[in-house]
């Protein structure tokens, strides 16, 4: 299951890059999505939705990634009269057998809820992941304004 993201970017020298080592980084990711969806003029929902999925996926490069590291690369994103928010979160752990169970709903190899990949994906309007074992992961998201 590897899709491509293509979203355009409103204005790249706006990136935010946030090294996800530890749980402090998982503040530094949320509030940072919070600040750039408030800049995208997203309501409070779209921005909760975003700052959520964010939260989740930082946590699943703590949890999954070899060492726990990678990062967020947060940006504005614009397309025609759209405003949004587009996060990419990379890491070089071991990567994901398969990506169709792990995108299952209650699926966890980490006796969990089973519910950060597949419930990120429902959470933002477009989701993107890229994974396979031995060259890690890459999930992109956007949530546009309404």
């Amino acid at each position: 299951m590897t899709s491509t993201l293509e979203i355009p970017v409103a204005d790249s020298s706006a990136l935010t890059t946030v090294t996800i080592a530890g749980e402090s980084d998982l503040l530094l990711v949320r509030s940072t999505m919070r600040d750039y969806a408030r800049q995208a003029g997203l309501g409070l929902t779209a921005t909760t939705k975003a700052v959520t999925a964010s939260s989740e996926l930082a946590r699943n490069i703590l949890r999954y990634a070899t060492g726990g590291q990678g990062t967020a690369a947060i940006e504005q994103a614009s397309s025609g009269q759209k405003r949004g928010v587009r996060a990419t979160f990379t890491d070089s752990g071991p990567g994901i057998a398969d990506l169709d169970l792990a995108m299952r709903s209650g699926f966890s190899s980490a006796n969990s809820l089973g519910l950060g990949l597949p419930g990120s994906r429902r959470l933002v309007d477009e989701f993107s992941i890229d994974s396979a074992p031995g060259r890690g992961t890459r999930v992109a998201i956007c949530q546009w304004d309404r």
